[in-house]
């Protein structure tokens, strides 16, 4: 990889491993454009005509192939935005890893916006993992806003692992899904705020399809004097299935709020929405301090335990 340097390796193996990048297809963003590409026989990548972004197309059958699209930037005062449309064929099932690394030793805030819209044809199965991390000692914000829209056509499944590791000051992240009959969209939450960074998440899902499922979990820390925000929306509209839980720890000043919404337009339709936030429970504490760690290792350990 030519044009990666010290930095941009760092970033590289934050969000993903540059090793394992190397294996199958894959396509580096750095700070607004695309810098190295591979494509295989099964995976094709074509940079779109019309706007900033890459179609990604994999063949029907295409069995445990590895997708790396990750997202570095290094340059303050950066905004960019970037489509990004996976086709997905017939019984294929691959896994995608993407994610945006941000390093800012600046004064200026840098923004990544990366809209992924997924298309899966029947029987296809995608497992979508997307990490978003944060460094530099600028002043200048790093400002992360991914949306990502799955349309799963029947007897098609999406697992999809999203997780925000640290030093991001303020992130919008969407997620919108359709399913069709026969479908499954399961989604992986895990988020940490601290000082005083923001972050809020919406999820909505409409399950149109007959026997159409979807399983929600959003685990989150905030600490210090973070805001989060958890906002789900599912819309059972036939005989299906839906289960969302939002699990959150707060700590110092930090607070969270989980807002719920599911509609049920059909008789058959299951929906049910868990939410659970509170600080970290004493005896726990103790337990561990017992073992010889200092309150500052308990709380540690806890949260990493939670957030794994």
């Amino acid at each position: 990889m030519e044009d990666i340097n010290k930095i941009d390796e760092n970033l590289l193996n934050e969000i993903s491993n540059v090793e394992e990048i190397k294996k199958g297809a894959y396509n580096i963003r750095k700070n607004g454009k695309g810098i190295e590409r591979q494509i295989t026989e099964n995976v094709n990548i074509e940079t779109k005509k019309d706007k900033p972004g890459i179609n990604i197309y994999v063949k029907e059958n295409t069995k445990f192939e590895f997708i790396h699209i990750p997202v570095i930037i290094t340059e303050s005062g950066i905004k960019d935005l970037v489509y990004n449309d996976f086709y997905i064929g017939k019984n294929a099932n691959v896994i995608i890893v993407a994610g945006c690394g941000i390093h800012n030793e600046h004064h200026k805030d840098s923004e990544h916006n990366g809209i992924h819209r997924f298309f899966l044809e029947e029987g296809a199965k995608v497992k979508y993992i997307e990490k978003h991390y944060g460094e530099g000692k600028g002043t200048g914000k790093r400002i992360l806003n991914p949306v990502t829209e799955v349309e799963l056509k029947p007897g098609s499944s999406l697992e999809m692992e999203s997780v925000q590791i640290k030093g991001v000051d303020s992130t919008i992240r969407q997620t919108k899904g359709k399913l069709e009959a026969d479908t499954n969209f399961v989604v992986s939450e895990k988020i940490m705020t601290h000082g005083k960074q923001v972050a809020k998440t919406e999820f909505e899902v409409e399950l149109n399809g007959e026997n159409a499922s979807t399983h929600v979990t959003s685990r989150s820390v905030a600490v210090e004097n973070s805001k989060q925000e958890f906002v789900s929306k599912i819309y059972g509209n036939t005989k299906c299935f839906a289960h969302v839980e939002c699990d959150a720890i707060i700590k110092d000043k930090g607070t969270v709020k989980a807002i719920p919404e599911i509609t049920a337009n059909n008789v058959d339709a299951n929906l049910i929405h868990e939410a659970a936030i509170g600080k970290i429970a004493g005896e726990q504490l103790i337990k561990l301090m017992t073992l010889g760690l200092t309150e500052k290792e308990a709380e540690e350990e806890i949260i990493n335990g939670f957030l794994r």
